[in-house]
């Protein structure tokens, strides 16, 4: 259960945390992966690790929130079946504290960069019969986190384009669902933390772990454990669904 042998899947920020995850293990479950990142010193080693266990995989550098960029990737890598929308970045503020140059850089990849994917994957999804593309929303577009107004925002505009997309795509057996993680221990976490509480890493590390009601982080093997189901042949009656991965947040937190 659960192989994706002869699959060709994209995951963009493939190179750290979760996105480095859900990489590893389509590889190891027999896809050919295509990491697209920035970064490309961390996807080049996500590339050897997978490479060292018997998987294949390919790295791309792309700037998803550049549409001429991400189109001409998509052509080279041609037909696929699985994408997964994981590239994204965070900001701390509220309303009144988010700059004008933060709000549109968030919106400009954690929203925008799932719309220039989408659009250059839709052609090459179509190649291949259909799919399954995974976007990665968060606990953040269904509850009130404090100063997280625009990280807030674009969340939950990934999670309408996924009820959208999974709505137009439905009958050319092309599913959509989106994944919303609550705080996963990732190398993001640590150096949020060591830059924002220097001195005080481990007594908020515990404060933010005792947030979720199961009383620690997420792991990033969990979430691509997730994906990885989102994707197998073993989901193909699930498409425009939100699946909460939050140890009890949304609903179990009084």
């Amino acid at each position: 259960m659960f192989r994706l042998d002869n699959k060709i899947a994209v995951v963009t920020g493939g190179g750290s945390g979760i996105g480095r995850a859900i990489a590893t293990l389509f590889a190891q479950q027999g896809a050919v992966v295509h990491i697209i990142e920035l970064n490309m010193d961390s996807a080049h080693e996500v590339i050897d690790e997978i490479k060292m266990n018997g998987g294949l995989a390919i790295a791309h550098p792309c700037n998803v929130a550049d549409q001429a960029n991400v189109i001409s990737v998509f052509e080279q890598i041609g037909a696929l079946h699985i994408l997964v929308n994981n590239a994204g970045i965070a900001h701390v503020g509220k309303a009144d504290t988010t700059q004008e140059a933060d709000f549109d850089k968030v919106i400009q990849v954690n929203v925008k960069g799932v719309y220039n994917c989408v659009y250059a994957a839709l052609p090459q999804l179509r190649k291949t019969g259909g799919g399954s593309i995974i976007n990665m929303a968060s606990i953040a577009a269904q509850s009130g986190l404090p100063d997280r107004f625009v990280y807030s925002t674009s969340k939950g505009a990934v999670m309408a384009m996924t009820l959208s997309i999974a709505k137009d795509y439905i009958g050319e057996n092309i599913r959509c669902n989106s994944i919303s993680p609550a705080r996963v221990h990732t190398p993001f976490v640590d150096g949020y933390l060591k830059n924002s509480y220097p001195g005080r890493e481990k007594e908020m590390f515990d404060k933010l772990s005792e947030t979720q009601p199961i009383g620690r982080m997420g792991k990033p093997e969990e979430v691509a454990a997730l994906a990885l189901y989102l994707c197998s042949d073993e989901a193909s009656f699930i498409t425009g669904s939100d699946y909460l991965i939050d140890g009890g947040f949304i609903k179990l937190n009084n």
